[in-house]
């Protein structure tokens, strides 16, 4: 989990107790920062210590996830960034409703686009799914591509989706996927979930309406305050 600024002007990180008691069996924060973990256990939340060289957020999970596996059993594991604090708990209940699938072994969320200028965001990661809600492909290009039609057009032709970063695992596949070298995909796109499909793992997606608020930049933290004054 990531330091925020104070995005809730009294506590350095964004984090109650448990914000999803009805859809979580047990929430953990997993930080290689001693601010966080002493702040967490301050509010009576549960903080892991991980290592502070993971390459990203899957990796920090996957640790995180091995530690608590010596006390507890459990089968998915659900990865919430500490830059997203407004995670709504219908995005939760759909990741769980993902393994609800024979063979289910990673979940994501899409949202459907409804804005023709967010199809050619490159910041903005599109998903093409099959008709079982599995991610096809990931891209920062648009896609899919409408032939015979201006681009402005395409979003009346075909339906797009945009890919919302949020992800759940079923444990042993979690750890699985820290032991997989970059692919070529993932190189040309910078999209680390192309690493997953490059070696034939299911992304079941779930959709939401939601759109999520990352906290990446000053400008994203003032956006945040705002929604919470």
């Amino acid at each position: 989990m990531k330091l925020q600024n104070e995005i809730y002007r009294n506590h350095p990180c964004p984090f109650s107790i448990d914000p999803f008691p009805r859809e979580t069996d047990e929430v953990y924060v997993a930080t290689d920062d001693e601010r966080i973990y002493q702040t967490v256990e301050e509010f009576g939340g549960k903080a892991v210590y991980t290592s502070p060289n993971h390459q990203s957020g899957t990796d920090r999970c996957a640790e995180a996830a091995q530690k608590i596996a010596e006390k507890l059993d459990f089968d998915v594991v659900i990865n919430i960034q500490g830059d997203e604090p407004f995670i709504r708990p219908e995005q939760i209940e759909g990741l769980k409703t993902c393994f609800d699938s024979p063979g289910a072994e990673i979940a994501t969320l899409i949202k459907p686009i409804t804005n023709a200028a967010e199809i050619a965001n490159i910041n903005r990661p599109k998903v093409v799914i099959n008709n079982n809600l599995e991610a096809m492909y990931f891209s920062r290009s648009s896609i899919p591509f409408v032939r015979d039609s201006k681009s402005e057009e395409w979003i009346n032709r075909t339906n797009f989706y945009s890919h919302i970063g949020m992800y759940a695992y079923r444990y042993d596949v979690l750890l699985e996927l820290t032991k997989l070298p970059i692919g070529v995909l993932e190189k040309a796109e910078s999209l680390e979930q192309l690493r997953w499909l490059e070696n034939g793992y299911q992304i079941k997606t779930a959709k939401t309406s939601f759109e999520n608020i990352g906290i990446d930049t000053p400008e994203d933290l003032e956006q945040a305050q705002k929604l919470l004054m």
